[in-house]
């Protein structure tokens, strides 16, 4: 595989609806968007077919899932052939009755599923409860091989771990993309909006400096009301961004504007960054040995 000296990446952020063909609607109508100002990989946000059903726990939600390969992925994969683009899908699987998963799928240029992954950090706090529908993923941290180079797929809540991170850099990854959908409760005050969406991004610009990789994360927006609870609910913060391996910030969405986010990545600068900032050489491997422990007591 020959990996591109410049790649043109697009992120794909919009608010959800009830009524999945809407979402979908919205979903291509960024894609070719993003196709047309010349992107070669397209990333769209987490679970963007629906609404952020995981606010609250209930049965009936299990009926948004599908089986992948399924109808989202055919209309997906027959869109990336058509416009000859990488790109990058969340869902929600239904992998057998009772077991379900929050997966990324990745289409090739030709429209065929090159891979997938399953989220493996699985949150349940208010307003987040995704322990009742998924199942963590059980396919590892494993980059996606591609056309244009390797995928390294974590969705949402795996952006807070830098293990998740570091270990697709070092199966080889080209890339970090998260797929995201997070939120403010609209009850927050604004400094605590602020440092909440602060500290969002720079975890994800650490991931990028300490892994010397680009990365790219695709959040929604809009507010979703919590069902039987009109006040409340989760303000979804855009700001969608790429970030190049030093951390510095290439491309940046507005906080609460659908946007289709497009810009260039130097794709060789990862070489001159890691040859500069050498983490990987002097990373203390023999010494590492209890960060598999859950705490040091």
């Amino acid at each position: 595989m020959t990996k591109p000296n410049t790649l043109k990446v697009g992120l794909i952020q919009h608010a959800c609806d009830a009524d999945r063909a809407v979402n979908l609607a919205l979903t291509e109508q960024g894609i070719r968007e993003a196709s047309r100002q010349g992107a070669k990989l397209v990333l769209l946000q987490e679970l963007h077919t629906s609404l952020y059903f995981c606010q609250v726990e209930d049965t009936r939600n299990f009926d948004l899932a599908e089986t992948i390969p399924g109808p989202t992925t055919a209309h997906l994969g027959k869109l990336a052939k058509e416009l000859g683009i990488v790109l990058v899908s969340s869902l929600f699987e239904r992998r057998a009755a009772g077991l379900y998963h929050n997966t990324a799928v990745v289409f090739e240029t030709d429209g065929s599923i090159a891979g997938k992954y399953r989220k493996m950090h699985i949150p349940d706090d208010p307003g987040y409860y995704e322990k009742f529908y998924f199942t963590p993923g059980d396919l590892g941290f494993n980059p996606i091989t591609t056309s244009i180079g390797r995928l390294g797929v974590l969705v949402c809540w795996d952006q807070w771990y830098p293990e998740a991170a570091r270990l697709m850099t070092l199966a080889g990854a080209d890339l970090l993309l998260y797929p995201t959908a997070i939120g403010w409760d609209p009850r927050d005050n604004e400094p605590e909006k602020r440092q909440q969406r602060d500290a969002w991004m720079t975890i994800q610009r650490g991931h990028a400096i300490a892994n010397g990789l680009p990365v790219l994360a695709c959040n929604r927006v809009g507010f979703e009301p919590a069902p039987g609870q009109a006040e409340h609910g989760s303000l979804f913060w855009g700001s969608s961004f790429i970030a190049g391996p030093q951390g510095e910030i290439l491309a940046e969405a507005p906080s609460g504007k659908p946007t289709v986010l497009v810009t260039e990545i130097d794709m060789a600068r990862s070489e001159q960054v890691r040859r500069i900032w050498p983490y990987l050489r002097d990373r203390r491997i023999d010494t590492y040995g209890e960060i598999t422990k859950r705490y040091r007591d």
